[in-house]
């Protein structure tokens, strides 16, 4: 999987620098089944490059999405990332547990139904999630109810 993103960095004509790759690895490892908050992110990378600053990390983590590298999502505790360069399944959608944060693929496109009420409209994108609590979660809230 990072030799996917690798590849996506040179085919977009960014350099592989050894920060880069470090940030690379650290999405890949923290954030391939969770958003994780971006705040973690810098953090564990300042630890590693302690003279290396927020706005190169935040510049970098938006190049990554932009690219597809990683996808960037807004919420209320502010910005999270999840990794998601895996091109064996580039067309998917998302379940993710507001509680722990667990983010599961969804298999299933719903566009048909939306294509047969949108006739002539040209649809360039779209992301379809659903939020609600994984399964360990709604076990852990059934039993402290």
């Amino acid at each position: 999987m990072l030799d996917e993103a690798l590849y996506l960095l040179k085919s977009h004509n960014y350099k592989v620098t050894k920060q880069r790759k470090s940030l690379l690895e650290c999405l890949y490892s923290k954030c391939r089944h969770h958003y994780v908050d971006v705040v973690e992110i810098d953090a564990e990378l300042r630890k590693l490059y302690p003279g290396m600053s927020h706005n190169t990390i935040y510049r970098n983590m938006r190049e990554f999405a932009q690219i597809g590298i990683i996808e960037m999502k807004t919420k209320a505790s502010g910005a999270c990332v999840k990794y998601q360069c895996d091109f064996s399944n580039l067309h998917h959608h998302h379940f993710i547990c507001r509680k722990c944060g667990l983010v599961k693929e969804v298999q299933m496109c719903p566009m048909t139904v939306f294509e047969s009420q949108l006739p002539g409209c040209q649809i360039e994108e779209h992301r379809f999630e659903l939020h609600g609590l994984c399964a360990d979660c709604a076990n852990k809230q059934a039993k402290n109810s």
